[in-house]
């Protein structure tokens, strides 16, 4: 019975009022700060997630899983395609010329990375054809020099399909007159939109123009498209193995990794701020426990004589303190989960209520917020307040141990 005495008064101490009023205001204060510190850990981690899982969805229709790249520019890219789609995992391979200029107009210049593609294989290895806003794809023809822009790339020239733009690569040309930088002029045919990064810095066009512009004699390696995105980086490695030192593999984890590293950090550091709140939500459990042994003094001297050790007079506030901090995580979980799982629709309500726009589409990627709830995270979160609770009440309970029955009950 004795083993259960701890227990039983502790929920009877978390149920009762207090006579002090300040008690229960500190109390109650440390419960709401532990509900809020878990649900804002829970909806930002998910909001985050979804936005993580927004980048890599957008960016990788565009962006190859995958580049195998040759020793040296090569027109044999037909043999080298033909021993990657014998691998069972590479789903697609298409030839590619990569490299870097300014593109400029009447508006500006700005900064674009170019890839020469073929337009009848890049179906395969990226959804670029099916994110066209104007033209097509297939106007990349050999010889025309013609260019397909990202929606905000032509926004921000302020080109549309039929303009021309100058591209500057940061190469020179030996003439008689002198060095000078090598342009060369391109007709806009088209504007895709995948609602990523990619749409303000990549520039498309066909791969023989793309090799006549750098002086190469052939693509500067292929495109790959695996099976299973996520084992991108074991296949080619495989892949490399194969086909020898020579030749240069690299992933999506390495091309886009600056991308991504930047998005986990942005998480990772948004995660340690917030749980702040839950820290601080500890500390008010601390102070109420404090004063709570200051007030249950003789309390606690009347249970020491009656038989308890300090041992079950600690549980009794071990109890109290986590079941503050029980209740404010379940109840604060339960509020993360529900607003995390309809926070989209709850976005959209108020944008309808107010008529105001949370993500302009003309300034974000997006326009409507995301959300990913994983279940890993909550309980992680959870775990984490409750070790935190369990922390908070061993001093107050230590104190409350030591109280001597004699000296408490010297003037009562």
């Amino acid at each position: 019975m004795l083993k259960n005495v701890p227990l039983m008064i502790g929920l009877r101490y978390i149920r009762a009022k207090r006579r002090n009023q300040f008690i229960s205001f500190v109390s109650g204060f440390s419960l709401l700060g532990m509900a809020l510190g878990v649900m804002s850990l829970i909806i930002v981690m998910s909001v985050m997630n979804g936005f993580d899982r927004e980048m890599k969805s957008r960016i990788l229709q565009v962006i190859p899983h995958g580049y195998v790249d040759f020793p040296a520019a090569s027109g044999d890219w037909q043999t080298l395609r033909a021993r990657l789609l014998q691998y069972p995992d590479v789903e697609a391979a298409a030839p590619y010329v990569g490299g870097f200029a300014l593109a400029g107009y009447s508006r500006g210049v700005e900064g674009v990375s170019f890839s020469g593609i073929d337009p009848a294989l890049q179906a395969g290895v990226s959804e670029v054809a099916r994110s066209m806003m104007m033209g097509e794809l297939d106007q990349l023809q050999p010889g025309q020099f013609n260019i397909v822009l990202g929606a905000l790339l032509a926004r921000q020239l302020g080109v549309i399909p039929g303009d021309k733009i100058t591209l500057t690569l940061p190469r020179v040309r030996i003439t008689p007159a002198g060095a000078y930088p090598l342009v060369k002029r391109f007709t806009v045919v088209g504007v895709f939109e995948v609602g990523a990064p990619v749409d303000q810095t990549l520039a498309l066009m066909h791969m023989d123009d793309a090799a006549r512009l750098l002086r190469q004699s052939g693509p500067s390696g292929l495109q790959v498209q695996v099976s299973d995105i996520y084992r991108a980086g074991e296949v080619l490695s495989g892949v490399r193995a194969e086909l020898g030192e020579t030749f240069k593999v690299r992933d999506w984890s390495q091309t886009q990794g600056s991308l991504f590293q930047a998005v986990k950090m942005e998480k990772l550091l948004i995660g340690v701020l917030l749980s702040i709140i839950v820290v601080v939500a500890a500390f008010n459990i601390v102070s109420s426990l404090v004063l709570m042994v200051a007030d249950k003094r003789s309390d606690i001297a009347v249970l020491r004589t009656l038989g308890l050790n300090s041992r079950q007079v600690m549980g009794i506030f071990m109890v109290q303190g986590s079941g503050v901090g029980v209740i404010g995580i379940v109840s604060g979980a339960i509020v993360g989960v529900l607003v995390a799982l309809n926070i989209s629709a709850l976005v959209a309500a108020i944008e309808r209520f107010t008529g105001l726009r949370v993500f302009d589409p003309n300034v974000y990627f997006i326009s409507h917020l995301p959300s990913e709830l994983y279940w890993s995270d909550v309980w992680t979160i959870c775990s984490l307040a409750l070790a935190l609770s369990l922390l908070a009440s061993l001093y107050p309970a230590w104190r409350a141990g030591r109280v001597q029955p004699a000296e408490a009950l010297r003037y009562e």
